[in-house]
C-alpha cells in the first residue's frame, strides 16, 4: 500500500467557551489521477462533525493528529 499523503480529522465544536476537540479518524492516498481513497480508523458522526482533509507534511506521522 502506498503511504498516506493526508489525514482525516474529525472536528468537534463543544459550544461557547470550550476548546474545540481534533481526532484523526483515517488516512488517505493520493491516486495518479489526483482523486483519493479514504480509508477510515473509525466511523465519525457526520451529522455533528466536519471531517477535513489535511495534508501530511514530511515532519508529521500519520498516526498523531495536532
Amino acid at each position: 500500500m502506498a503511504k498516506p499523503t493526508h489525514r482525516i480529522l474529525q472536528i468537534e465544536e463543544r459550544g461557547e467557551g470550550k476548546k474545540t476537540f481534533w481526532r484523526e479518524v483515517g488516512v488517505a492516498f493520493t491516486n495518479s489521477d489526483g482523486s483519493q481513497n479514504l480509508v477510515f480508523s473509525v466511523i465519525p458522526r457526520f451529522d455533528l462533525h466536519t471531517v477535513q482533509l489535511r495534508k501530511i507534511e514530511d515532519k508529521d506521522e500519520a498516526g498523531g493528529a495536532d
